[in-house]
């Protein structure tokens, strides 16, 4: 973890003996009105309340246009509460990235939660434009530089002052394939190694989930605190949930009839959701998590109150807690072994099926790789040479040109000029990742499609696992850094850069 200033949420946070219980601000559309006013007096209620360390604020959730966060942020920290910022990669690039993380870092907004965001929705006169120029790991990378000083363009001056941000991160334990699943867990991997402080999981209802993480985290040295997601859903949020209207996010079919019975009570079930969050809290303590995230559509402080009262005094009974959080998906996938006397988890990874033979594609992409892409390959020199002499001819656009159809009938290619084909099982994220994200799945996904595109296109990396896996090498995907696209290389060749050390392949292969 990056050198930080110590404040309330801070102290908490890093310290093993405090459970840290924060709470997520949804901002209206406008910084005028009565919505606006009605947060802003919900966290003054809640910065008078000692049992909370810090508020959340989201950042145009659901894709949606709202109020700028450090707006409500900035009053906020003036109460004395500590505020965590969502910092999106939805809206803007590397350079607006840096220049809103100089004013933030100026404001004392330095909490953030960096996540990759949700595509963008209807705004002005249709929908937006996507940005995505830097995925959360991206993001991450560039948070560091920032907070070891001097400049994140290289020799582009004089060193800055070190910004002090600390950096969340999200994931998710709650996917239903195994392929999903495992890259959430593997870009976890990347995310830590990238700089995130801490990690705040997606929402769900299952207690062996939540402890699957936690072993998992365990076992691979993923030593950064845990928040539990505990969200209490209203009756239509319920629904959308159900029906797959919120990206990552998912009731089971036992869990949905569950609600819907409970919604037969006078007060529509709300009491029954407050009831099952106060013990999932009690559980998320009881398992070792470092805190919770508590958040849902109109929730009031008198809610917030019962929740943290009632999960402390079912805290000696947590793991009687655990029969009611339970559902999840019959076909669900789980990492490790179950535990039937404790209704948990064995550390012993379960055993998972063998994949199929690599598929002809695959094997011929890589196979060209490997003769002419490889350093050591026997082709490498040959290929290299051919290049670069036509590079300096009039064929030069020929060369490109060809390239790109040919990469374009095989691989789909955007002709981007920085390639990164080799990376991802020879699957171009240009054109196979709605959010052309390189490091790893946003987490929208559900049941191994596109958040962007459900039903019509599979998720990029969950077929970048299905490739690697069935060469026994989906391990990989642990590792690695793919840089931001270097957008002066577009429409240019990849392979006239990568043999003249342009793109990130060929300065990484240099350095």
């Amino acid at each position: 973890m990056d050198e930080i200033t110590p404040s309330r949420f801070r102290r908490s946070l890093f310290n093993p003996d405090r459970f840290t219980l924060t709470f997520e601000l949804v901002p209206g559309r406008s910084g005028r009105g009565r919505e606006y006013g009605r947060t802003l007096a919900l966290a003054r209620q809640l910065a008078a309340d000692p049992r909370l360390q810090a508020v959340s604020i989201t950042e145009n959730a659901g894709g949606h246009p709202a109020l700028s966060p450090e707006v409500l942020g900035g009053e906020i920290l003036a109460t004395g509460l500590d505020v965590i910022i969502h910092f999106s990669c939805k809206d803007k690039n590397r350079n607006q990235m840096e220049s809103l993380l100089y004013a933030w870092d100026r404001e004392g907004l330095n909490d953030l939660l960096v996540i990759s965001g949700d595509y963008p929705q209807q705004g002005y006169r249709g929908n937006p434009k996507p940005v995505f120029d830097l995925g959360s790991v991206q993001a991450l990378d560039l948070l560091s530089a920032m907070n070891r000083g001097g400049d994140a363009r290289p020799g582009a001056g004089p060193p800055l002052p070190p910004t002090s941000f600390v950096k969340g991160v999200a994931v998710s334990p709650f996917k239903r394939l195994e392929a999903e699943q495992m890259m959430q867990y593997f870009k976890l991997h990347r995310k830590v190694a990238a700089g995130a402080d801490y990690v705040i999981t997606q929402v769900g209802y299952n207690g062996r989930k939540f402890h699957e993480l936690l072993l998992y985290m365990a076992q691979n040295g993923l030593n950064v605190p845990v928040l539990g997601n505990v969200f209490i859903p209203n009756l239509a949020v319920v629904e959308i949930m159900y029906r797959g209207g919120i990206p990552g996010c998912s009731i089971p079919d036992s869990l949905y009839a569950e609600m819907k019975r409970e919604a037969e009570a006078p007060d529509r079930g709300k009491r029954a959701r407050l009831v099952r969050g106060a013990r999932l809290l009690a559980v998320l303590r009881g398992l070792g998590y470092a805190g919770a995230h508590i958040g849902g559509p109109g929730i009031r402080y008198e809610d917030f109150d019962f929740l943290v009262s009632e999960a402390e005094r079912l805290a000696p009974q947590w793991r009687e807690c655990l029969a009611d959080l339970t559902s999840w998906f019959d076909d669900g996938f789980y990492y490790f072994e179950a535990d039937p006397a404790t209704g948990l988890n064995r550390p012993d990874p379960r055993p998972r099926p063998m994949a199929g033979p690599p598929k002809l594609a695959y094997r011929a992409a890589r196979l060209l790789h490997e003769l002419a892409f490889a350093p050591d390959g026997p082709l490498y020199e040959t290929m290299r040479g051919c290049c670069l002499a036509l590079d300096e001819t009039r064929l030069r656009g020929g060369l490109s040109r060809g390239e790109h159809l040919l990469k374009f009938v095989a691989f789909g290619c955007r002709n981007c000029g920085d390639c990164a084909l080799a990376e991802l099982a020879f699957l171009c994220p240009q054109s196979g990742c709605a959010k052309n994200l390189l490091n790893g799945p946003c987490g929208g996904s559900r049941d191994g499609w596109c958040e962007v595109y459900p039903g019509k296109r599979r998720c990029l990396f969950v077929r970048v696992y299905e490739r690697l896996k069935r060469v026994g090498r989906e391990g990989e995907m642990r590792q690695g850094f793919v840089p931001p696209r270097d957008w002066s290389l577009n429409e240019t060749s990849s392979w006239v850069n990568f043999y003249r050390q342009r793109d990130h392949a060929g300065k990484n292969k240099k350095g």
